[in-house]
């Protein structure tokens, strides 16, 4: 069978909607089926949000999260878009990534705060970044961006040749002093510059 080839102006109707959907020219069917589930995945979405406000927002203006609870919160450097997405963190990630963000505070004097990506990174002004933090449904996850210089190294293995990882569960963390230990050494060297 040969797919069906969208080239008119006109739009193609949904037909679990009954509503028109844009055309793509060139779009193949299974192409135009795809980027429907997709669209329709997204627009079925449950909102979830926080109510937090960033600096210089709305006070009605609240943080959306995205997969696993994390915070969607636009690129911006500085403490205040890193403590608004603490803050949006749900539950117990919450506390998990306020304790990172004090040990790395207690460990690192003069750090660098940005939030990229939709997570929080740490770093040394002209040094490059040295971690960052990511939530995801079960875990939240520590990237230390040159991890394989740490010792001992991270538990965790990365796709990327320098990258380790911890992760901090709800009712599991490293210990402190491990983790102030990998702290430092993180910022003593070299970061990532993307």
């Amino acid at each position: 069978m040969v797919p069906r080839r969208y080239t008119g102006d006109t739009p193609d109707p949904d037909p679990k909607q009954g509503a028109a959907q844009p055309q793509v020219a060139g779009e193949t069917g299974e192409r135009v089926h795809a980027r429907r589930r997709r669209a329709d995945t997204v627009a079925n979405r449950p909102a979830i949000s926080s109510p937090v406000t960033l600096p210089g927002q709305v006070s009605d203006t609240s943080v959306r999260l995205v997969s696993g609870g994390n915070p969607q919160i636009g690129k911006a450097d500085g403490n205040a878009p890193v403590q608004a997405y603490l803050a949006a963190l749900p539950g117990w990630k919450r506390d998990a990534a306020a304790w990172l963000d004090a040990m790395i505070m207690a460990n690192v004097p003069g750090v660098r705060k940005a939030v990229k990506w939709n997570t929080p990174f740490y770093g040394i002004e002209g040094n490059g970044w040295f971690i960052g933090a990511h939530a995801y449904t079960r875990f939240l996850k520590v990237s230390f961006f040159k991890g394989t210089s740490l010792v001992p190294m991270p538990p965790i293995t990365s796709k990327s040749d320098q990258v380790r990882y911890v992760h901090l569960f709800e009712d599991a963390r490293p210990d402190d002093a491990q983790m102030a230990s990998w702290i430092r050494q993180a910022a003593a060297i070299p970061g990532w510059i993307p």
